[in-house]
């Protein structure tokens, strides 16, 4: 057995362990330091302004293709004069000029009728007794609402559809992200206006009987969402001017 040098005292195992512990949190330390850094890619994760939040990505690509719609717009209206500079038939004409209405591509004009929707007032209370107070959903426009009176307008014969400012085509889409309106490429918040050219009579039968928009206006009287019904003798309509391209198809 080898005698101990005086002084000397055996590290008790409470210290061993200590030393040991001590070490591990700083490997660890070091672990976490490496792995932020290379996460970071030398932009900081908190306050870094490249990181965008969906909404301002989604108003950025808005613009975006507000400007690209009207370029398009500006390279249809040169292809139109380009068209006409060519010796076409009669009825060559007339089948293009046929095609283009019924594809939403020229600006109509008719009788029609123009619907509004509205949030409402952030602090509505219930107006009807014994009707719960409302949440936040209950305040707001859905996407399902627009869609019911796009698609009640149509079954009332509509010829032509515009949604805010734009026309609705066969590619067009009613889609909400949040409390905002994403169609088409652009981005809008309410009221939502939505125009239809055709017999204001029927128009009104379809949106009076459909029953999603009566759901609807059960919300409007509870809660005070905005609603209003217009009919014109004459509305006017614009022509689409986005890409009737079809980018991708599939089934479901």
């Amino acid at each position: 057995m080898i005698p101990h040098p005086p002084g000397f005292r055996r590290p008790s195992r409470t210290r061993i362990v200590g030393r040991a512990l001590t070490c591990a949190v700083f490997v660890l330390a070091g672990l976490l330091f490496y792995i932020s850094a290379r996460t970071a890619q030398g932009t900081d994760l908190r306050t870094d302004d490249s990181l965008l939040r969906l909404g301002d990505v989604i108003q950025q690509r808005s613009a975006q293709n507000q400007q690209i719609q009207a370029q398009i717009g500006g390279l249809h209206d040169r292809v139109d004069g380009l068209a006409g500079v060519q010796s076409q038939s009669p009825s060559d004409t007339a089948r293009a000029e046929a095609l283009e209405r019924s594809a939403g591509l020229q600006a109509l004009r008719g009788p029609g009728l123009t619907v509004t929707l509205n949030d409402a007032p952030p602090n509505a209370t219930a107006r009807i007794p014994g009707v719960p107070e409302p949440g936040v959903n209950d305040l707001v426009i859905h996407q399902q609402d627009i869609q019911a009176v796009v698609n009640a307008l149509w079954r009332g014969g509509a010829e032509g559809v515009q949604v805010m400012d734009q026309r609705l085509v066969a590619t067009s889409a009613v889609r909400c992200v949040g409390n905002t309106l994403l169609l088409q490429g652009r981005v809008y918040s309410p009221p939502y206006v939505i125009k239809a050219v055709g017999r204001t009579d029927r128009l009104r039968s379809a949106v009076d009987a459909d029953p999603t928009i009566q759901n609807y206006l059960q919300y409007v009287a509870a809660y005070g969402l905005g609603w209003k019904v217009q009919e014109a003798g004459e509305l006017t309509v614009p022509g689409y001017e986005g890409s009737v391209d079809l980018g991708a198809a599939g089934t479901r």
